[in-house]
C-alpha cells in the first residue's frame, strides 16, 4: 500500500500540470486575437484637406466594400489655405481665432444613416487635434447605437486626444481607440489594420 501512494501522487501531479498547460494555451490564443472586433454594416466617413486622408479612407472602404461619405466644406481649402508655415494662411487664422472654426459644410446628412452600425471616421490632425472642419458633422449627427472607429493622418503628431474629444463633442455612440497613420502610409498597412478589426 505504501508503494501505491507515490505512484498516485505522481499521477495527480501530472494531471495538474497538463490542465495548467491547456489553460495557458487557451489564454495565449485569446491574447493573440484582436480586442476590437465589431459586427454590422460599416461606412467610412472622412474629411481630407490635402488628399492624404482620402487615400487612407479609400483603402479602408475598398477592403470592407463599404460605402463612403466625404465631408466637404462649402468654402474649400486651397494649398495656400493649408500652408501652416505661412502665418497669414487660412488655417493659421482659424487656429488663432476659434470663432472662425465654424466651417459650413456642403452636407452633414448621410443617406440611410440609421442603417450603419459601424462608422470609420477619418480626418487629418491639425495642431494635435482633429481638423475643425469635421466638427459640424459630429455635432449634427446622432451616433446612438453606432461604434465609431477614428483614424487620422499626420506628418508628425499622434492621435492624441482627438478621438476622445470628438466623442465628447458627439455625446453619443460607442467610440473606441483609433489609429494614426503617417501622411502616406502603405496600402498594406492600412488593409492590415482594417482586417484586424474583424469587420469583414
Amino acid at each position: 500500500m505504501r508503494k501505491i501512494w507515490p505512484v498516485l501522487l505522481a499521477i495527480v501531479m501530472m494531471l495538474t500540470l497538463v490542465a495548467c498547460g491547456t489553460s495557458n494555451n487557451n489564454n495565449s490564443e485569446s491574447a493573440g486575437k484582436s480586442e476590437t472586433e465589431f459586427t454590422g454594416k460599416a461606412i467610412v466617413v472622412y474629411y481630407s484637406g490635402s488628399g492624404n486622408t482620402k487615400r487612407v479612407a479609400d483603402f479602408v472602404a475598398d477592403e470592407l466594400k463599404a460605402d463612403t461619405f466625404e465631408i466637404v466644406p462649402v468654402d474649400s481649402y486651397s494649398d495656400d489655405d493649408l500652408n501652416w508655415r505661412d502665418r497669414s494662411s487660412r488655417v493659421n487664422r482659424e487656429h488663432d481665432d476659434t470663432s472662425l472654426q465654424d466651417i459650413e459644410l456642403v452636407s452633414t446628412d448621410v443617406p440611410n444613416w440609421d442603417e450603419y452600425d459601424v462608422v470609420l471616421f477619418g480626418y487629418p490632425i491639425w495642431w494635435r487635434e482633429a481638423s475643425w472642419v469635421v466638427n459640424n458633422f459630429i455635432k449634427n449627427n446622432d451616433f446612438t447605437g453606432k461604434t465609431v472607429v477614428p483614424f487620422c493622418t499626420s506628418t508628425s503628431s499622434g492621435l492624441g486626444d482627438s478621438g476622445t474629444n470628438l466623442e465628447k463633442m458627439a455625446g453619443t455612440g460607442t467610440w473606441v481607440e483609433g489609429i494614426r497613420f503617417n501622411e502616406k502610409p502603405s496600402e498594406d498597412s492600412v488593409r492590415e489594420w482594417v482586417r484586424g478589426l474583424g469587420l469583414e
